[in-house]
């Protein structure tokens, strides 16, 4: 972060100096909200959870370093007292964006595919200057003003992810770092419960391009119509991407090899490059478009671009993490969170990587998806059972919808239509992710392959762990 004394933290939070805060000591950052994260110079933020209250640990982040604490009561250490700590982190984060004329602020959002895209992104605007990008999904009103504040004056380009969970929170987030380019990737079912429906999403997602300045590009999606119709509610130039022939950055002659990695043409206005990702999954081939489209749009050769994408590994954890063990079974650690889109993708790349070999899965009944939750829920059944899988787990609570789906397209799938047999396609119902390793443990054989994917509430990638023989998490 730009060095700051404490009388101006204070000014910028309408806070008050409090435990004898020295007025001109400077914090040099990090900002942090986990004590253990401090160090020296750092500005410890203390925020009061359902188990855990951070005023608690004001004194200890002091002795670890810590310059001050900005605090919300009155704490055993030096400290800047304030309202609230969201609303003072934000103003601070907002004071910093605005010192920062020579960085450019790239916003993403979307349903599905932010977090990889993102990294993307960010790996491309590495090639041309500073870059600052938040780790895993750092996107709503805490995450999004911490990564803002790592910037400082090196900083070129902010590569920022934005969630919204209702109508108003990506306009909020906009607010504290005014973007110059905003990349919409999709309009799908995630958080659907609390929406109300697509139309909602796509209107909460449309945000972003509305804070554009006309100055600014909108980076959308050519093959979603709701992102596509955002660019009547934009002032800045609109480029699309995706596959459509009208996208002005596409991909041409996608395929996919045996271990669901895709390549494909790039296709820009100034010309073409192969592009063959390390990533898994056919989606990845939509989050790369969007990384590219924004990336053109700053300069970046379509060679660079190509180039870059092709070696870009995973940088957050438990996003189609693939990894052998040493009998041969493949596991895909998918864990981090899940909607209905993102299970029929992740189905998808199942499909390919296993193609020939034995699949399993372990999923668990998806959430916030309101009244349609048991028939979306239903449906992932269906997917699943329908999916040749040697073996289903279902863990967690509300999975009767999930079972009985799968139940019905295992039925289905029989030639006789007759129930399933023991031994044909178990489907097992479990408690939490460490049964669920223990479960499939039993069933796993050298060359097998599994999917494990959940809502972030269920935490399944302690099934992955267990599984690779690691300590969960």
């Amino acid at each position: 972060m730009i060095p700051l004394p404490l009388a101006r933290i204070a000014e910028m939070t309408s806070g008050a100096l409090s435990g004898m805060a020295d007025p001109r000591a400077v914090v040099r950052g990090p900002v942090v909200i986990d004590s253990r994260d401090v160090r020296p110079g750092s500005l410890f933020v203390a925020f009061k959870g359902t188990r855990v209250d951070g005023h608690d640990y004001a004194a200890q982040a002091v002795r670890a370093g810590a310059v001050a604490v900005l605090a919300s009561r009155p704490v055993d250490a030096p400290a800047v007292i304030v309202h609230d700590t969201a609303t003072a982190l934000a103003a601070l984060a907002t004071a910093q964006a605005a010192s920062l004329p020579e960085a450019t602020v790239i916003g993403v959002t979307g349903s599905a595919g932010k977090t990889t895209t993102k990294d993307l992104l960010a790996r491309l605007t590495a090639r041309i200057g500073p870059t600052i990008a938040p780790v895993g999904s750092y996107n709503n009103e805490i995450g999004h003003p911490l990564t803002v504040l790592k910037a400082d004056l090196d900083t070129r380009y902010l590569v920022l992810e934005l969630s919204a969970r209702n109508i108003g929170h990506i306009t909020e987030l906009t607010r504290i770092a005014p973007p110059r380019i905003g990349v919409v990737l999709n309009v799908g079912t995630a958080h659907l419960g609390v929406f109300g429906g697509k139309e909602a999403i796509a209107q909460a997602k449309g945000e972003l391009v509305e804070a554009l300045p006309q100055t600014g590009v909108a980076v959308l999606n050519a093959d979603d119509p709701l992102v596509r119709a955002m660019a009547s509610r934009t002032r800045a130039r609109v480029t699309l991407f995706g596959r459509a022939p009208e996208a002005a950055i596409r991909a041409e002659a996608v395929t996919v090899d045996q271990r669901g990695r895709a390549s494909f043409t790039l296709r820009t206005p100034s010309g073409a490059a192969s592009v063959n990702l390390k990533l898994y999954g056919e989606h990845a081939v939509e989050n790369s478009l969007a990384a590219a489209a924004a990336a053109y749009e700053l300069g970046l050769p379509v060679a660079v671009i190509a180039e870059e994408l092709s070696e870009a590994t995973p940088r957050s954890r438990w996003r189609m993490e693939v990894t052998d063990r040493p009998d041969g079974v493949t596991v895909i650690n998918d864990a981090y969170n899940a909607n209905p889109d993102s299970m029929r993708a992740a189905f998808q790349a199942l499909g390919v990587l296993g193609a020939g070999r034995r699949r399993f899965a372990v999923i668990a009944a998806l959430r916030e998806l309101g009244d349609d939750g048991p028939e979306l829920n239903a449906e992932l059944g269906r997917l699943a059972g329908g999916a040749g899988l040697s073996g289903l787990i279902v863990a967690g609570p509300d999975a009767t919808p999930v079972l009985e789906g799968a139940f019905g397209a295992a039925r289905a799938a029989r030639s006789d239509g007759g129930p399933v047999a023991e031994g044909e396609m178990p489907i097992a119902h479990v408690e939490d992710a460490r049964a669920a390793a223990a479960e499939l443990s039993g069933w796993l054989r050298p060359g097998d392959v599994v999917l494990i994917k959940g809502p972030r509430a269920m935490g399944l990638e302690t099934t992955a762990e267990l599984l690779l023989g690691g300590a969960p998490q």
